[in-house]
């Protein structure tokens, strides 16, 4: 290959970057930072269920918004309807208002790094609900040594008891919602002929319904938060929940999903610089050990021994 071809495909690979870069820095701030938006809700005093229930409600304007701007209707299928529903629960209505629940009890800065987990628990799901998925030796050294991080942000020779068990495992509840959403979806919902923007929607209105019906079931009275709180709310929902939904499409396309998916690794990084510069978190050595295992255990499973 000449000089001049080299220099050809360095200067195309770097425009390539430069397509989806930008994207994939901002949703992994805007994602990051979510978790101090629910800090400050649930610090608040508004309840998990709420603080779930706005962040949809908002979400789905958003998106309500961007598809009569862009003229795309809203599926009419039964059938996408119905799968939206589930989706929504696994991957909207549950981790939500468990996340939420979770930051009643531990700081954002380790909601933020709990999350991480989620390659590790779809991987779990995608096993079970893909056909062709197969355990391997390497996704189970992975698997155990995200294990192992964990039990690290858990800090377990201290012992475990207390709200940090209770939050923690809130969370990881939270994360297991997310590996059976995205296999769901990758089975059954992301490939239907609707547009992004009107899936996202259809699913994000499905979990409104659905935290909304909860909130009446249960009883639990909407919370006015102050000004603070509100504001968050709607830039959790608005950005969070709807834009984001977006952007990250926009970065599966110019990236492809491989790239796209590794957002997991650097939203911690934001959770854990804001909850620390900006609400003041504790940051322990423990923290960024487990954050490493985790990381660590989702590039094992991710990695393919070398053919001999």
């Amino acid at each position: 290959m000449s000089t001049t071809d080299r220099t050809t495909d360095q200067a195309d690979g770097t425009r390539a970057v430069t397509r989806w870069l930008p994207g994939f820095i901002l949703l992994s701030a805007i994602w990051g930072s979510s978790f101090a938006l629910i800090k400050l809700a649930v610090d608040d005093g508004v309840a998990p269920i709420w603080v779930a229930l706005w962040r949809c409600l908002f979400g789905a304007l958003a998106l309500l918004a961007v598809c009569a701007v862009r003229r795309e209707p809203l599926p009419r299928s039964r059938s996408t309807w119905g799968h939206a529903a589930v989706v929504a629960a696994l991957l909207n209505a549950a981790p939500f208002a468990l996340f939420a629940v979770g930051e009643q009890h531990v700081s954002s800065l380790l909601a933020g790094v709990i999350n991480a987990t989620t390659p590790l628990m779809t991987l779990v799901f995608v096993l079970v609900l893909v056909r062709g998925e197969r355990m391997t030796l390497r996704r189970v050294q992975g698997l155990l040594l995200g294990f192992v991080g964990v039990l690290c942000l858990l800090a377990v020779w201290r012992g475990l008891a207390g709200g940090t068990l209770t939050g923690t495992l809130a969370c990881l509840a939270a994360t297991a919602c997310y590996g059976a959403g995205f296999a769901y979806t990758r089975r059954f919902f992301s490939g239907r002929t609707e547009s992004a923007a009107a899936l996202s929607a259809a699913q994000i209105g499905a979990a409104t319904v659905e935290l909304a019906l909860v909130a009446a079931v249960t009883g639990t009275a909407p919370t006015l938060p102050g000004p603070v709180a509100s504001t968050g709310l709607v830039v959790l929902g608005a950005l969070g929940t709807g834009y984001a939904f977006l952007l990250n499409l926009q970065v599966i396309r110019a990236a492809g999903p491989t790239v796209a998916s590794t957002v997991t690794y650097v939203t911690p990084i934001w959770s854990t610089v804001i909850g620390v510069v900006l609400l003041g978190e504790p940051f322990g050595w423990n923290t960024l050990l487990g954050g490493v295992l985790i990381v660590l255990g989702i590039l094992v499973t991710r990695s393919t021994p070398r053919p001999r």
